[in-house]
């Protein structure tokens, strides 16, 4: 047989009460591979926090969701979340989604969806977080925190919380069908 044989955990319900595994899983990883940067999808602050603790010393991007993206003009970074990522050397980003900017404007004006709504959810059959883990590579790398032809790590979660940690290559938006998965480390089963 000519390949790598590599573990992958499938958690038995997606959610946060996953994140210690995932985190801890994730970063076996990185460091059997010898990876220098680490993307992780945080709402609150609080996964982003706990990932600058578990990743220290590496690069670790934070990406946060846009400003208004739950309600107008507020941002759901909580304040001592971010203070304590940023004394802890995490790079936060703050952008438009990858896979839900000025297209969803258009999908609830007019009521049709768009194409990069169509391929959120054609990445959702293989869980939310993984759609989210592929859409936080492209918008860090669209801002440079992250380059592209380079195996990064990306941890992201279903709703809260981390249960999805990936190794992929990044891509920027407009070079998509560049990015590639490479492997699961961890993901929910969705069983049943």
């Amino acid at each position: 047989m000519n390949g790598t044989t590599v573990p992958v955990v499938y958690f038995d319900r997606p959610g946060p009460e996953n994140t210690e595994d995932t985190l801890r899983l994730a970063r076996a990883r990185a460091d059997a591979l010898g990876l220098q940067h680490v993307l992780v999808a945080t709402t609150s602050g609080a996964t982003g926090r706990r990932a600058a603790e578990v990743f220290a010393g590496y690069h670790v991007v934070a990406v946060t969701h846009s400003t208004g993206f739950a309600r107008p003009n507020e941002q759901e970074l909580l304040h001592e979340h971010r203070e304590a990522m940023l004394k802890a050397g995490v790079d936060i980003l703050t952008c438009q989604h990858a896979l839900g900017g000025v297209n969803r404007a258009v999908r609830k004006k007019l009521g049709t969806y768009e194409l990069d709504e169509i391929i959120a959810y054609t990445l959702r059959v293989l869980g939310e977080g993984t759609k989210v883990a592929c859409e936080i590579a492209m918008m860090a790398a669209d801002a440079g925190r992250v380059p592209t032809g380079e195996t990064v790590l990306a941890i992201a979660g279903t709703g809260r919380g981390a249960d999805t940690a990936v190794l992929l290559v990044p891509a920027n938006a407009q070079q998509f069908f560049d990015l590639r998965i490479q492997e699961f480390i961890c993901k929910p089963a969705f069983r049943g």
